[in-house]
């Protein structure tokens, strides 16, 4: 594999600080601590203004005389199911909780917002490193052991988080008990590990954690999860990465970025899945009833969207684990992704190299890079824009016709491939920003030998689009002809 690293002496050109401009978000931030926290706290504040806003828009439309379910809410359903302003049957007695709530999410939302912008245009664009107490806030993404520090005190907030569902359910007036049919107080929660962690295990039905059927075992689970959270936060904080660990990870901004995607994706899929089939932590009187809704239903209820959008999220977040765990592992091993080649490694790459987990690297996962549409040798502009984005565009009329909330089921296919269009069109206007950008610091990839090259890509990136939807459009649109003749119904 060294031999394959070192059979080229193409300069390396995946220098960060160099290569990105403001076109690439946080990416442009990965060695500036200072302003990373920034884009951070201000994104926070971003989506606590969407949680206090959005909690008022609900409320200002909320029906209390028709099923929560069938309001299209979001966020409401929420936040009766932990007790807030409901009564005997699920019936909403009192809006006022929905109202503080969404109130100081706004006014949460202004004080990170003040953050973000401190950290963004104020404060220094590199943490300092010392043993004060801000001092603390600084770190370097090759130091394991702040790296594990970091992870430690990611684990204790997560404890704390689960345990104040555990103060809510058993001191602060209780969640709504669906089988109860009110709000009660969770007195007795289950503390038996043999009840709880056999859930892990399929012990008590085959849908898993799902399969939960009463409060007192859900409480009982979250308490558990407290206690392994916090003892594995202190445990992070205090110790340092065993030596297995410190050879099969990768240790880099980027790499934390992939494990995160990867994490993200499993809990959204287990999301998606909890949600449709459990009735107790998501009662149907506020989410519908279990399962997912009918396609030929007028009103889709609030337990499909909800699943939904959980199961669409995993699908693109682990679409990115995968993209940012193939760049750690391919410019591990000396890959560079301008010019699609190997080149020659730091000693700080060989290093790397000879660690457990490159040594198990696989030149599939080079291979696969390689032969991507955008990499591949031999394709003009036109026809590599064309492939890029020709499944795109197929895939992303589904997903619209699947999501765009339509009272006539019939005009689906038609909003989806007008959406679709209008993406692609969107993304076509990125592009053209995102070569502007790049064109003082030369070209783009290696297949770019000139500015003609970049605009054949785009136009090629739209043909592709555009007929990957219009063919799916006619798919849909025929869907019940096609299939009859594969049934064998029509000679």
């Amino acid at each position: 594999m060294q031999a394959i690293a070192d059979s080229t002496s193409i300069p390396p050109t995946e220098n960060p600080e160099q290569e990105y401009g403001w076109w690439a978000g946080n990416a442009r931030f990965t060695n500036l601590s200072g302003l990373l926290l920034g884009a951070h706290v201000a994104h926070a504040g971003l989506i606590t203004l969407w949680a206090g806003a959005m909690t008022l828009f609900e409320l200002s439309n909320f029906n209390p005389a028709q099923p929560m379910f069938d309001q299209g809410l979001i966020l409401l359903p929420n936040l009766a199911r932990l007790g807030f302003g409901v009564g005997v049957g699920g019936q909403v007695v009192d809006t006022y909780p929905y109202f503080v709530i969404g109130v100081l999410h706004l006014i949460s939302s202004a004080v990170l917002g003040a953050g973000g912008l401190y950290h963004s245009l104020l404060g220094p664009s590199i943490l300092p490193k010392n043993h004060t107490f801000f001092g603390s806030f600084g770190y370097d993404w090759e130091d394991k052991d702040k790296m594990t520090t970091i992870i430690g005190i990611h684990l204790l907030l997560l404890g704390l988080g689960a345990w104040l569902l555990v103060a809510k359910a058993m001191f602060w007036g209780g969640v709504y008990d669906p089988i109860a049919a009110d709000v009660r107080v969770i007195s007795n929660p289950t503390l038996n590990p043999g009840r709880i962690f056999g859930y892990l295990f399929g012990f008590w039905g085959s849908q898993g954690m799902a399969a939960v059927n009463n409060l007192e075992d859900v409480i009982g689970g979250h308490i558990w999860v407290g206690i392994l959270c916090i003892s594995g936060g202190f445990w992070h904080i205090f110790t340092k990465p065993f030596r297995w660990a410190e050879r099969l990870l990768f240790w880099s901004g980027e790499a934390y970025l992939s494990y995160s995607l990867g994490a993200l994706a499993y809990m959204g899929f287990l999301a998606a899945y909890f949600v449709t089939v459990n009735n107790t932590v998501y009662p149907e009187v506020f989410y519908g009833p279990v399962g997912l809704t009918d396609p030929d239903a007028v009103v889709i209820s609030s337990r499909t969207w909800l699943a939904t959008a959980h199961f669409v999220l995993a699908v693109v977040v682990l679409c990115g684990h995968i993209w940012h765990a193939l760049r750690v592992r391919t410019k591990a091993v000396g890959f560079d992704f301008r010019s699609g080649e190997f080149v020659k490694q730091s000693p700080s790459d060989i290093q790397v190299e000879t660690a457990m987990g490159s040594m198990s690297f696989s030149d599939v996962t080079v291979t696969f890079l390689r032969n991507l549409p955008i990499y591949r040798k031999g394709l003009s502009p036109i026809v590599r824009g064309l492939e890029v984005s020709l499944a795109h565009g197929y895939f992303l009329v589904g997903i619209f016709v699947v999501l765009l909330p339509l009272q006539q089921k019939s005009l689906a296919p038609l909003a989806g491939l007008l959406a679709t269009l209008a993406v692609v069109i969107i993304l076509a206007m990125l592009l053209s920003i995102y070569e502007h950008g790049k064109r003082e610091k030369g070209n783009v990839f290696y297949w770019q030998k000139t500015p003609e090259d970049w605009s054949l890509f785009r136009g090629g990136f739209v043909l592709g689009g555009s007929s990957g939807a219009f063919l799916a459009y006619l798919l849909l649109e025929n869907f019940a002809g096609i299939d009859a003749i594969l049934r064998g119904v029509v000679n």
